[in-house]
């Protein structure tokens, strides 16, 4: 939403909803800049509320998403800022991590095991993203990232998933609802888009900005606006549209109306598992209480959410113990997020203790562990076979008189 125009791909607040409350950080990048980080992010959020902005106001800032790992990067000291020791260079701003990410997967992590092994042990090779980042934050700083990350964690505050809270009397707010429910809404919500004009809005922002790098060859879906859910997934209808059939035309929109649908889907069991892993799970000091507001049935908005809501709020301004108890789950003080294993049977990398854990449980490893365990016992049994052979010939031998 911090790009300008493309509303509805964005899914943007209402110029109504907007006035009813001010609003901040929407609509104020250009959208074919590609470089626009997390980092910027934080950096723009953080002016707004510093002390000469909203709380200067006597105002209470609130953080709405979406992108959690945006949000976190607001509550926890967790990101390192390169771009201002970049931007002091002699000649033109480049984006390094960018740079790198062209480079081969494996070139990468080998080159990032010679500067930061520690680094390179928890990052899966295949991560070209989060390869690049530890490399440019080595080449951009002279310090390898893993022990930038280790500074951090042993700040006064400081935990095994970063730097201390910036801002301790906070709390979050998750609402989320029922499965099927939220799958009927998303998928109503995409069908919504459409009926507002999706179509045309991207094949206006297509005309203007993608056809040219399309033509190229060099479109690119990993960075920027382009990131953003309905790019991707209409892309073969927009670069078709007007030189092939109308029936083709119809069966791509419908493709990625579905892609679309699908996507949109995924990417928010992704948000809840997020809250669930890094906020409710999240070992070590500092951690901001989770009140759980369900927003199942729209019908009990008042009920469920918006009563429920100002009670814990209104507690938090007046420094007393909110009536809801925040959500609870267990979690493991000892796993380690980003242990290194390799599976020799699935010839595969896996990062993390409960990825682990999850893969030797998948389908695809006990396959493969149960072909293994075939053909072990197949060799059992031809071993077993020789040895019997061997022992009759033996037998058979001995029978026979001497010369």
């Amino acid at each position: 939403q911090v790009y300008k125009g493309l509303d509805i791909i964005t899914n943007k607040v209402s110029p109504q909803e907007q006035r009813l409350c001010r609003h901040h950080m929407i609509s104020f990048v250009d959208p074919l800049v590609s470089n626009y980080t997390v980092v910027d992010f934080r950096d723009k959020a953080l002016a707004q509320v510093a002390e000469d902005n909203i709380f200067a106001r006597d105002k209470i800032p609130i953080v709405v998403g979406g992108t959690n790992y945006y949000i976190e990067s607001l509550l926890w000291k967790v990101l390192i800022n390169t771009k201002e020791k970049a931007s002091m260079a002699p000649g033109p701003v480049t984006d390094r991590k960018v740079e790198l990410e062209q480079l081969d997967g494996v070139e990468l992590h080998r080159r990032l095991s010679q500067v930061d092994p520690e680094m390179a042990a928890k990052l899966h090779p295949h991560d070209k993203r989060k390869v690049a980042r530890s490399l440019q934050v080595f080449e951009e700083t002279g310090i390898p990232h893993s022990e930038i990350l280790h500074q951090q964690q042993e700040e006064e505050g400081g935990g095994p998933l970063g730097g201390p809270l910036k801002y301790p009397h906070s709390c979050i707010l998750w609402l989320h609802a029922d499965q099927a429910a939220l799958d009927q809404r998303l998928e109503k919500r995409v069908d919504d888009m459409l009926a507002a004009g999706l179509l045309e809005e991207l094949r206006d922002f297509h005309r203007r900005y993608n056809q040219e790098k399309v033509a190229e060859n060099r479109q690119d879906y990993q960075h920027g606006i382009f990131q953003s859910i309905g790019f991707k997934e209409f892309h073969e209808y927009l670069i078709s549209e007007g030189n092939c059939s109308p029936e083709t035309s119809a069966l791509l929109l419908q493709k990625g109306i579905q892609a679309l649908k699908q996507v949109t889907k995924r990417y928010a069991r992704r948000q809840n598992k997020w809250v669930r892993n890094r906020f409710l799970r999240r070992p070590g000091p500092n951690v901001p209480p989770v009140y759980g507001l369900e927003v199942s049935d729209l019908l009990r908005w008042e009920e469920d959410v918006l009563k429920p809501a100002l009670e814990i709020v209104e507690s938090f301004i007046q420094g007393r113990e909110p009536p809801a108890e925040p959500v609870k789950m267990a979690y493991d003080v000892h796993e380690n997020k980003r242990s290194h294993r390799v599976c020799e049977l699935c010839d595969r990398v896996i990062i993390g203790d409960r990825e682990w854990a999850a893969h030797t449980r998948s389908k695809s490893h006990l396959h493969h562990l149960k072909k293994r365990r075939k053909l072990e016992a197949a060799s059992r049994a031809a071993e077993t076979e020789g040895d019997s052979g061997d022992a009759e010939t033996s037998g058979e031998y001995s029978s026979l008189p001497l010369p």
